[in-house]
This record gives structure tokens, sequence and C-alpha cells, in this order.
């Protein structure tokens, strides 16, 4: 059995499944840091889950960027087409660098909630 189509799939299904843990994770530190604002008694166990989350955080993105290289390489060309295959992967690099920049503005953010 040809083995590179599953794990091809497999690929792709861990690179989305983790953007989606990142998103969460990140949302959570948010989450976490509002409740424990105004609430100083209980601000040192949940700096201590924000941390926790923050570095769960950092493993989605070796993941993301990981599985995301993989996808390099599986890449089917001219799948729709040659002229929609320009199309697509101009709309590929312009969301990857829309990306980066939304990811790197999530940890902006949270970084100093997480380690103030």
């Amino acid at each position: 059995m040809n083995m590179k189509k599953p794990l091809v799939i497999l690929n792709g299904f861990v690179h989305d499944f983790a953007a989606g843990i990142w998103l969460a994770v990140m949302a959570t530190i948010v989450a976490l840091h509002r409740a424990h604002s105004g609430l100083p008694e209980i601000a040192p166990v949940l700096n201590g889950l924000e941390r926790r989350f923050f570095w769960v955080s950092i493993a989605a993105m070796v993941a993301i960027m990981a599985t995301g290289a993989g996808r390099t390489f599986t890449y089917v060309d001219n799948w729709y087409g040659p002229d929609a295959e320009k199309v697509r992967r101009r709309m590929l690099v312009l969301k990857h660098i829309f990306l980066v920049g939304f990811f790197s503005a999530g940890y902006v953010y949270v970084y100093d909630m997480v380690f103030y």
C-alpha cells in the first residue's frame, strides 16, 4: 500500500489542528489574564497556567511550521489549471504574510500578560 497519500493528508490535518490549538490557547491566555486582573488572590495560580499555555502555543507554532514545510514538499501543481494556480499561489503568499503578522502580533500581545 502506498503510504504517501495518507501521510500527506495526515500532515494537512495536523497543520490545521495545530493552528486551531494555537488560536484557542492564545484566547485562553487572554481570558485567564482578564480573570485575575481584579483578583490578586488567584493571580499566582492563573499566572502559572498562563505560562503553561504560552509554552503549549510555542509547541503548536513549531508543529504549524514543521507541517507547513511538509506541505511545501507535497504541493500538487496545477490542480485547478494553470491560470487558477497563479492566482492561488499569489493568494497563498498573501495569506502567509498576513498570518506571520497575525502570529507575531499575537505573541507581542500576550507576552506581557504572561511574563510581566
